[in-house]
């Protein structure tokens, strides 16, 4: 398997409670974004989403809640194409 299809896998069940933990933040505002995206698509999730996930996650979390709310928008010296794929999915 190359490296590009294996991002592209779901990801574990062990993985994806880990990332749940992981995105749990300070502001309430941000854990419903998350807990919403989270309902939507944890069963499609896959490694490449959890890497752009986990991007988002080293952020402040007023930062974060700037790019949910659509105040800012990622910086292209952080943020790859799949973490503004993933934006997108979590802004919805």
């Amino acid at each position: 398997m190359t490296q590009v299809d294996a991002l592209d896998t779901p990801l574990g069940e062990r993985h994806l409670s880990k990332l749940k933990w992981r995105c749990r933040r300070g502001l309430l505002e941000n854990d419903l974004f998350i807990a919403r995206f989270f309902e939507r698509h944890e069963s499609g999730m896959t490694e490449r989403q959890a890497q752009a996930m986990e991007t988002l996650m080293d952020l402040s979390d007023h930062d974060l809640m700037d790019l949910f709310m659509r105040r800012t928008e990622p910086d292209p010296a952080w943020a790859d194409a799949d973490v503004v794929d993933l934006l997108r999915l979590l802004r919805v």
